[in-house]
């Protein structure tokens, strides 16, 4: 890094890239602050695997110089809404999405996806992880919380072999951290995000449900914007 705190020409970053709007808006703002972006999705077993599309799409769109899928199926034990047949939740208000760990949180998902992550960012001499968690989901997912980042930096440095002889100092960066979904939006918009190929709906559908908590706070979000989602959904009713 400069002085600046911008990368030196060709500095490589890994980005986990769902095709979600938090996580486009952290590979988005990757790019803008000078980093070369490898790009990281994953099939996991996933209901909602329309996001892997999405993802592709927008690496696409923001010039990723490489952009990787990962397989492996997380549905061989469940245990998540997501990986189960255990229902999605709908139509929740923000009280009840934050009044306990909901059943959409994938055990172990992000410590899965952020090992991939370090293991793709030694091989290229990368050492800066980009994730797009945000305080949004603070209160739902143990695996989207600051203190749970920083222990997760501290293991890469500890259990890599750049780590150990000195010729990386792993980062995670989580640029949405401290920001709300309406920043996160107005951020994105700012870098030139096209939101229309970006898919947040917890549900298998092709058209957004428009009453998971996923697509709920989403649809506020771009209220509070003063904008339309430009994502397509069953029902905007609730949104």
């Amino acid at each position: 890094m400069t002085a600046s705190g911008n990368p030196q020409p060709g500095q490589k970053a890994v980005c986990l890239l769902s095709g979600g709007l938090d996580s486009s808006t952290a590979v988005a703002i990757a790019v803008s602050r000078g980093f070369e972006v490898y790009g990281l999705t994953f099939r996991y077993g996933q209901r909602h695997e329309k996001e892997t599309r999405s993802a592709s799409a927008v690496g696409k769109h923001l010039g990723l110089k490489d952009h990787v899928l990962v397989e492996f199926d997380l549905r061989k034990w469940g245990g998540s809404s997501l990986t189960d047949e255990i229902p999605v939740p709908t139509d929740r208000g923000s009280e009840e999405m934050s009044a306990s760990i909901p059943p959409t949180y994938v055990p172990g998902r992000n410590t899965i996806f952020l090992s991939f992550g370090l293991a793709y960012a030694e091989t290229l001499g990368a050492d800066r992880i980009f994730i797009g968690v945000s305080p949004v989901d603070y209160s739902g997912y143990p695996d989207c919380r600051e203190e749970y980042l920083r222990a997760f930096e501290q293991m890469a440095n500890l259990g890599t072999k750049a780590g150990v002889e000195g010729t990386a100092q792993f980062k995670i960066e989580a640029p949405l951290l401290h920001m709300s979904k309406a920043e996160i939006i107005r951020t994105g918009l700012d870098l030139g995000v096209d939101y229309s190929l970006t898919w947040s709906c917890y549900q298998g559908g092709e058209d957004a449900c428009g009453r998971c908590d996923s697509c709920l706070l989403r649809l506020e979000a771009f209220r509070q914007v003063g904008m339309r989602d430009p994502v397509r959904y069953v029902d905007e009713g609730f949104g």
